[in-house]
């Protein structure tokens, strides 16, 4: 089986959010997190959490990256209960039962993205409209033959259809967390 597992390219996740999951972390959507909150009043890392951040089931942190991994029965078993666990205790699930049976859905709905090789790389696009909020993905693979030294150069991009106008200037950012 495939599942998504957080990659750290650079170190941009530790400034563009609030808490940013560690590598490796197994990783879901993480969209309802949002379902009682109104995005267009989000600011700042919790806007950029809700607009491109997978939920890290550990630390409950967020990468702007996942890569697709191959998983066993015991590691899909084992983030399950740590996500039910965070939904039982951190988010007030009414039961163990349906904290369980969320943390499945959300992990059944990860699996469903893992369409492609292992090594893929996906990101996401989250929006609002209507009242409901929208996801699109975005899958980045290896280019056929050997690979380049930096880490962007050997990505092809699926998904480009519905280009985002939006531009983050992360120099910027950067200098503005600095002490």
């Amino acid at each position: 089986m495939k599942l998504l597992r957080t990659i750290r390219l650079d170190p941009s996740d530790t400034f563009v959010f609030e808490r940013a999951a560690e590598p490796g972390e197994w990783a879901v959507s993480g969209s309802f997190l949002f379902w009682n909150e109104d995005p267009a009043q989000l600011e700042g890392k919790a806007r950029s959490a809700f607009r491109s951040g997978f939920l890290g089931v550990q630390s409950l942190g967020w990468s702007t990256l996942v890569q697709i991994v191959e998983a066993g029965e015991d590691d899909r078993l084992a983030a399950v209960d740590t996500l039910a666990q965070h939904l039982l205790a951190t988010f007030g699930a009414p039961s163990p039962a349906d904290a369980k049976a969320a943390a499945e859905e959300e992990f059944a709905f990860a699996n469903s993205l893992c369409v492609h090789p292992i090594d893929t790389l996906i990101a996401i696009h989250r929006t609002q409209e209507n009242g409901e909020i929208r996801e699109a993905f975005r899958s980045l693979r290896p280019k056929d033959g050997p690979k380049p030294l930096r880490a962007f150069a050997f990505l092809d991009v699926e998904g480009e259809e519905d280009t985002v106008e939006e531009q983050v200037d992360l120099a910027t950012l950067g200098q503005e967390m600095k002490p």
